[in-house]
């Protein structure tokens, strides 16, 4: 897939004003710091659609960017570590649990993930609420530049042995990606291409 146009839509922490157009969304969640901003202005060969910041917790609400006319990326606030208070991590914690069961335009998920570290709890229970409420989605291992090419495949195995230690009966969908260097760009976006092709061809 090559990308054309990205353009952004709309922000909010309210499902009901998301835009209303019956297209097709992807979206992209992580704990924050995961490096989605980059991950995002590489895939859409922009520099500054989605905001980057050195600061956890920048996005804070539903961003909505429209893909070459005719889907939906939309950048969910991360998870877990964030410099805001109990309070407003709640408030997170509802607008995207609502987006997450209430949004029929959604057509996947995909779950970020910093490759340098070991597994950790926090993306592997979201991985099985996503699971347990039959949202489909893939993982994305992010900074694989970070590291060398046997600690990529050694981190990937302890995520795989931690995934199916929670009933899994196989390793979800999963790439591998670099924003530095455009590792994985064109598997996730020929990925989505093929899912959107089939939606097409089904008439949805």
């Amino acid at each position: 897939m090559k990308i054309n146009t990205a353009e952004f839509i709309i922000s909010n922490s309210d499902v009901t004003k998301c835009p209303k157009e019956m297209l097709p969304e992807y979206a992209f969640i992580g704990r924050s710091n995961v490096g989605k901003s980059s991950l995002i202005n590489m895939l859409t060969n922009q520099k500054h659609l989605a905001k980057t910041s050195s600061k956890p917790g920048k996005t804070q609400l539903i961003n909505h960017f429209k893909i070459n006319s005719n889907w939906f990326l939309v950048d969910l606030p991360g998870y877990g570590y964030a410099k805001v208070s109990k309070k407003t991590k709640q408030t997170f914690q509802r607008f995207i649990t609502d987006y997450f069961e209430r949004r029929e335009q959604l057509i996947a998920a995909f779950v970020l993930i910093d490759i340098r570290h070991d597994a950790q709890n926090i993306d592997l229970e979201f991985i099985n609420y996503l699971g347990e409420s039959e949202i489909p989605f893939a993982i994305i291992f992010t900074k694989a530049d970070k590291i060398g090419k046997t600690k990529v495949q050694q981190h990937i195995a302890a995520y795989t042995k931690s995934i199916l230690a929670n009933n899994w009966a196989e390793m979800p969908q999963y790439f591998i990606t670099s924003a530095a260097d455009g590792l994985g760009k064109e598997d996730v976006l020929q990925y989505i291409d093929e899912i959107n092709h089939e939606l097409f061809k089904n008439g949805n």
